[in-house]
């Protein structure tokens, strides 16, 4: 085919889709295809890096707090190796890690809940400018909270436990109406045409690819989104050498200053207009489907005329035809939620393991800051070789098989914590009971050096480039226009449901059961994964038989 000729292709989704089905970007289709010439992304307007920047501070707002938070409900202010703040210690040994843990995956659990508000909010009443500006509102009032409530002042007379539980529900309020519109938000900025033809100085002809474009728009974003994370490394410091009420004041001044950045920017951002009836609409299309075997073609208006409905409903063939490509493209997240709950352990149960390993003088939460460092070292070398080699020699670099390859990976780095706790419950002095108050009252770590938690962090990380960037792509890139918050909140509640799943192996999570947790989240993973992997090849499979 000549450069003069090009192909163009079209794809229909409907509710008859099955799972995993190959879909416009997966089989390069409702394109125009150059054969021949080289695919390159195109640059970012200014609002992307603005909205970028905001996003970077509110993570680092999310992860600066949640670093400390695991000492700081856990521990009691003097606690031998690692001082708290709450002190759930004193209900006794069985909810020194289980009630933190299960206090956080509820926080992580609430953050994920509240973005499928955000996006009614945004696609049916406010837009996703004004939801993100009012979210932001929300979330510093929850900061503030946090903030006074962590004070000496407040821990004399009682207060921490109340204000953590104010402050994390205002938190979550906000991190939901932000996530779930944020991540639209940028793509929406990226305006440019799906293929256009640009001669470079050299004289070589390129393609400017919209996908491509996209795809590292995303990238970018949530390499942004990693440098927030590093948070959690100055606050655990911060947290060690001046306590958590300086700890918890770090992030609040970032947030304010993102908040600073979105009043003054946000009259420049393009966002979709809402729909007041889009809700409505989709929960009664959605009903009729129901009571006609999941079919979404009872909806349509011919269908309803045949059936003698009296009444008009207030909807056309295409708003139909976008809810079946929402509804296929949310297929796909039924899996994540094994994932989610396998990831949440680096917030979690890692910081609480390394508290009974030997931390050679570093706080047991500054572990987590592996994460985001080797994020920001691998990430860029995945996007800027690795996959444009693949691409060059042929090979597919598909949504499907990145996440299926993050599943993978994330599997694995749980089998390898397994490993490590079965290792600390061998070492001596306190074995299968570390830092337990009848083994030298508590104050001795097991003699497993924390540097071996280092792999599990790394495999973590390589899984998230993988799978949270491709889902993020995915939610965006497979949602109709007047759609993309509300797929992408069901998209982010996949992580609630994850913390669902962590909650239900949470009776795993005392000693000395906590290498079964590990075995048990580990294999859930790999199944996900599994299943993703088959899916993969059976579409590799279909086409190559067309």
């Amino acid at each position: 085919m000549s450069n003069s000729e090009p192909r163009i292709e079209t794809f229909v989704a409907n509710d008859s889709t099955p799972l995993l089905s190959a879909t416009p970007d997966e089989e390069e289709a409702d394109r125009i295809i150059y054969d021949g010439l080289r695919r390159v992304s195109g640059s970012f307007p200014l609002s992307v890096w603005l909205i970028a920047t905001i996003e970077l501070c509110e993570r680092f707002a999310y992860f600066g707090i949640l670093g400390p938070l695991q000492n700081y409900i856990q521990n009691s202010g003097n606690d031998p190796p690692q001082p708290g703040g709450i002190g759930m210690q004193r209900f006794g040994q069985l909810f020194t890690i289980a009630y933190a843990t299960t206090i956080n995956q509820m926080f992580m659990l609430w953050c994920f809940i509240t973005p499928i508000m955000g996006a009614i909010v945004a696609e049916q009443n406010f837009g996703r400018v004004r939801t993100i500006v009012y979210s932001s509102a929300i979330y510093s009032c929850g900061l503030a909270t946090l903030f006074l409530s962590s004070l000496p002042v407040a821990r004399d007379i009682g207060v921490p436990f109340l204000g953590l539980s104010v402050s994390l529900f205002l938190i979550g309020i906000g991190a939901g109406g932000i996530k779930t519109n944020v991540s639209s938000l940028i793509a929406e900025q990226y305006t440019g045409p799906q293929e256009r033809i640009l001669v470079l100085d050299s004289g070589e002809k390129v393609v400017i690819d919209r996908d491509l474009t996209l795809q590292r728009i995303f990238t970018m974003f949530f390499l942004y989104i990693n440098v927030g994370s590093l948070a959690s490394l100055a606050s655990t410091t911060i947290e060690q050498k001046y306590g958590f009420s300086v700890a918890f004041a770090l992030p609040t001044i970032v947030f304010l200053i993102g908040l600073i950045i979105l009043l003054t920017s946000k009259d420049q951002y393009v966002s979709h207009a809402p729909d007041n009836s889009l809700i409505t609409k989709a929960c009664r299309v959605i009903w009729i489907a129901v009571k006609n075997k999941c079919s979404l073609e009872h909806a349509r208006l011919t269908h309803q005329a045949e059936e003698g409905s009296t009444e008009m409903p207030p909807w056309d063939d295409l708003f139909i035809d976008d809810l079946g490509c929402a509804l296929s493209a949310c297929k796909v997240f039924l899996l994540y939620p094994f994932y989610w709950a396998a990831y949440s352990q680096l917030l979690t149960n890692f910081i609480s393991q390394a508290a009974t390993m030997e931390t050679h003088g570093l706080p047991n939460d500054a572990m987590t800051s592996i994460d985001p460092l080797v994020t920001l070292i691998l990430l860029p070398i995945l996007d800027r070789f690795i996959f444009p080699l693949l691409r060059s020699l042929g090979a597919s670099v598909r949504h499907i098989d990145r996440m299926a390859l993050g599943f993978l990976f994330c599997g694995i780095s749980m089998l390898y914590a397994a490993f490590i706790q079965r290792s600390i419950y061998a070492a001596p002095p306190c074995y299968d009971h570390p830092r337990s108050k009848d083994c030298m009252g508590g104050k001795f770590p097991n003699q497993v050096s924390v540097f071996l938690q280092i792999p599990a962090y790394v495999l973590v990380a390589l899984s998230e480039i993988l799978a949270s960037v491709a889902g993020i792509e995915y939610a965006y890139t497979k949602a109709p226009k007047s759609m993309k918050s509300l797929v992408m909140a069901v998209y982010l509640s996949t992580v609630s449901a994850g913390a669902l799943v962590a909650m239900t192996v949470s009776p795993l999570t005392v000693d000395p059961r906590l290498t079964w947790m590990y075995v048990t989240l580990g294999i859930e993973t790999l199944v996900a994964g599994a299943v993703l992997w088959v899916a993969a090849m059976r579409m590799w499979f279909e086409k190559r038989k067309r």
